[in-house]
């Protein structure tokens, strides 16, 4: 048993508060970031197909060289960051008439609209829009009623439902990033004179860009590692994703599939290095 007295010391009782989950993620997390690269770094048989603990950057050397693994990383890099603009776009005037326009019972209510389709299965959202976007589906429908064509299955579905799953995580950054927005400074622009576009550009989006930081780190890096809404809606595309998962499953190719899987993590660590260099997550 622990001594009485252990608990009576702030840092023991810190200590003892926050040493099992910082061991956790040790172990858990960093030990598998640890053992992805040291995977990288080992080699499969050509021939046997059995992974050989050889030092090489046989992985690596494909991956650079090989033009189609460098389309499909700036293809999920250019479709994570189109999905991130778009949910950006879509929650702003969702979460702004949450937290400062609807009433108190219908915040609530939006609150829970908002937040229930995070109750529903991944696979059930994403067999929906595949649904959608089939041949006389409803956007097919759509499309057809005004004299257009389907964008079908492809990268346009692929963005679309992305951008549909994640689009909770960016709401509610955004709406809790609002509710710390005093009231009296947007009645105080409205005093001075300011129009509502005014205010919103100089009042509100200051206090709004940490906020979108924060649910961009979300919806950015749940794309970059997306494999099965690409494998439903994406038509012939792939992403990072269903490299990694064809080369663990099919091919067997651990090296591979661990070198492909750094990108993701590569791409996470400058992309938070740059919103830091901003001074955005000090805000948040």
């Amino acid at each position: 048993m622990l001594p009485s007295g252990l608990f009576r010391h702030p840092r023991a009782r810190l200590a003892l508060l926050l040493g099992p989950p910082m061991l956790w993620l040790g172990v858990a997390y960093l030990g598998a970031l640890a053992a992805l690269f040291v995977t990288a770094l080992w080699t499969q048989n050509g021939f046997t197909g059995t992974i050989e603990r050889v030092w090489t950057l046989d992985s690596f050397r494909t991956l650079f060289t090989e033009d189609v693994y460098r389309t499909i990383a700036l293809r999920t890099i250019g479709v994570a960051v189109l999905v991130t603009l778009v949910d950006a776009v879509v929650a702003f005037p969702i979460a702004l008439y949450m937290s400062k326009v609807a009433r108190p019972g219908l915040q609530r209510f939006l609150l829970v609209a908002v937040l229930m389709p995070l109750w529903a299965s991944y696979l059930v959202k994403a067999y929906a829009w595949r649904g959608m976007f089939s041949e006389g589906g409803l956007v097919s429908s759509a499309f057809e009623a005004v004299g257009l064509k389907s964008p079908g299955y492809g990268l346009t579905a692929t963005v679309v439902t992305l951008a549909y799953l994640w689009l909770p995580y960016m709401i509610l950054p955004i709406y809790a990033g609002l509710e710390r927005l005093p009231n009296s400074l947007l009645e105080a622009s409205a005093d001075l004179g300011a129009r509502t576009g005014h205010t919103i550009r100089r009042v509100v989006v200051p206090v709004v860009i940490p906020a979108m930081v924060a649910g961009s780190i979300f919806t950015f890096s749940l794309t970059l590692g997306d494999y099965i809404a690409v494998r439903i809606v994406g038509g012939t595309n792939q992403l990072l994703g269903n490299v990694v998962y064809d080369n663990v499953g099919a091919a067997n190719n651990l090296p591979f599939a661990a070198a492909v899987a750094t990108i993701p993590v590569v791409v996470m660590l400058v992309y938070l290095a740059a919103v830091r260099r901003t001074g955005a997550m000090e805000s948040l």
